[in-house]
């Protein structure tokens, strides 16, 4: 499914009525995963601003260890410090990188803003080296702006 026709659904699920923000997003994580061939794990994380930590949201994929990530830690926690997408075409290529799994080849990270303040991000990893396009990015930006208006 290409990502314009994913766009209603995503819209779909966030003013569904009668859903938790949670499944909400939990929601969004099963589509993306099943839609998008080489998204391997979908989820979302959260800041904790005061103890500058990430904290593990819903999310759908294998299990994984990194419940919270130190800010800077990390793909994920070097997003929360610079408010960049950050995508990595090879995860063994990057030196500041927790591993998850052996079967993790690549990432992409995009920070999620609600009123100029990042409170966390979409993190997508991938069983394939260097899958993510700017398509990517800019899909994933679509999806947060989406997901903000939760909150």
């Amino acid at each position: 499914m290409t990502f314009e026709n994913l766009k209603p659904l995503v819209v779909a699920i966030v003013s569904s009525e009668n859903t938790t923000r949670d499944e909400k997003l939990l929601a969004i994580c099963q589509l993306l995963n099943e839609s998008v061939e080489y998204y391997n794990w979908v989820g979302f994380y959260f800041a904790n601003h005061e103890a500058q930590t990430l904290h593990l949201g819903p999310y759908v994929g294998a299990e994984t260890d990194h419940t919270v990530i130190p800010f800077g830690k990390g793909i994920c926690g070097q997003v929360a410090v610079s408010n960049n997408n950050f995508v990595v075409p090879d995860v063994s290529a990057q030196d500041n990188y927790i591993a998850c799994s052996f079967t993790v080849k690549s990432e992409v990270v995009v920070p999620l803003f609600v009123g100029g303040v990042n409170i966390g991000q979409i993190d997508i990893d991938s069983h394939v080296i260097d899958p993510f396009t700017e398509a990517d990015e800019r899909f994933l930006e679509y999806v947060n702006e989406q997901v903000a208006t939760l909150f």
